[in-house]
Parts: C-alpha cells; structure tokens; sequence
C-alpha cells in the first residue's frame, strides 16, 4: 500500500508513557492523515481554568466554567497546535502544576462532556482520515472507528520513558507518579481509561518506536485491505 491511505478513523489509547504521542504522529504523518491529541486539549482546559483562578478542586466551580474558554487544536501531525482563546497554549499545558491537576478537572463531567464534543467534530471534518490519541476514545469518544488501538507498558518501561522527556526527573517518583495517575483515570465515573472490547492491544514494553509505529501502520493497512 502507498503512503496514504483513504479516509480512516483510528482511535489509540492507553496510559501515560506507552509511546501513544509519538506513534500517532508518526503513523498519521507516514498514511497522510491528520492527528489529535485529545491529552493536550484537557491540559489546556486546566491551564486555563488555573489562570483564571478557578480552583480545580471545586469540581461545581470547573463544570460552570467548562464552556468559557475557547480550544482551537491544529492537527498537522508535523506540527499539531493548541491556542486558548486565541494564545499559544503548545508550551504552558506541559508544566507540573498542570499536570497534578489535570486528572481533577478532567473528572468533572461538563468538561468531558464539551471535551468529548470538539473532538467528534473534529475527527468528523478530517476529510483523509484522522489519528486520535487518548484514553477514551475507542469506548467513548469515537466507538464507531475504523480501528481502535490500546497500547500498553510496563510501570517500568513508561517511568522511564516519561522520566527521559523530563529532563532530570526522578524515575521513581515518575513511576509513582504514573501509577496515581492512572488510577485516578481509570476509577473516574465519567469515560474512564479503558480498553475497548474490540481494540487491539499492543504492549511496547520491549519495543522500539519504530517497531510500534511500523506494528500500527501494519493495522490499519490490514484494516483497509480488508475493508
């Protein structure tokens, strides 16, 4: 098969540090396709509540706020964007504070709900197709995509993986880390992190980047070729 693809919606999801970033703009620049970090959209939603001195532990407070703030992502795969209300948010969604708090306003299901919303539409105007990365995307966000993909990993491996994006963290406290956050993601009322029944798992843990990014355009040319 060439290096594109028609149009096809691919769901990847899984937990933090199993290489779903990189793979999905790896695999959607190799087929041509556009590419969602629906992640970066929940940063950003933090980020801004945060700014605007909203306290993110009041979740009554982050559900009536959750329709201010206006999310823009770009998705070139090369060059995937994300502005609030019009400011480049690409740098400020990755810091700590963010991260503490993002599983938090995550949770609350008004900021699911609008969250969820702008990425059907934008997986629905992807006209050659899209990768979209997240943790509920095959159960809930798009159950009807062409194929969905669950990645997994050692604690391990994805501490020290996640512990090597940031520069002199602790792989331990990473580790630990990761673990709170995935139970929080996990055990959440509201579409929590979860394999769907018919997505494909694939446990990077004694794989290359490259060996999981060739694994995946292998799926979805077997899942064209079948269509």
């Amino acid at each position: 098969m060439s290096d594109t693809v028609e149009s096809v919606i691919v769901a990847i999801d899984g937990p933090s540090g199993t290489g779903k970033s990189s793979t999905s703009k790896a695999v959607a620049a190799k087929l041509g396709l556009s590419y969602l970090d629906t992640g970066a959209q929940y940063r950003a939603i933090t980020w801004w509540m945060i700014t605007n001195g909203v306290d993110v532990a009041d979740a009554d407070a982050v559900a009536s706020a959750a329709g201010k703030p206006t999310i823009v992502s770009g998705t070139d795969p090369s060059h995937p964007t994300i502005t609030v209300d019009g400011v480049d948010a690409s740098g400020p969604i990755r810091t700590q504070e963010v991260t503490s708090k993002v599983s938090a306003v995550s949770a609350v299901p008004e900021v699911r709900q609008r969250i969820t919303e702008l990425q059907r539409s934008i997986a629905a105007s992807a006209e050659q197709g899209i990768v979209v990365e997240g943790r509920d995307i095959g159960t809930t966000v798009l159950p009807d995509a062409d194929l969905k993909i669950f990645l997994t990993a050692s604690p391990e491996a994805r501490a020290a993986r996640r512990s090597g994006e940031l520069k002199g963290a602790d792989v331990h406290t990473t580790r630990e880390a990761l673990i709170k956050r995935d139970a929080a993601d996990s055990s959440r009322k509201t579409s929590p992190l979860a394999k769907a029944d018919d997505a494909v798992e694939v446990d990077t843990t004694d794989l290359t980047l490259q060996q999981v990014i060739e694994c995946v355009v292998t799926l979805i040319e077997e899942k064209r070729a079948a269509a």
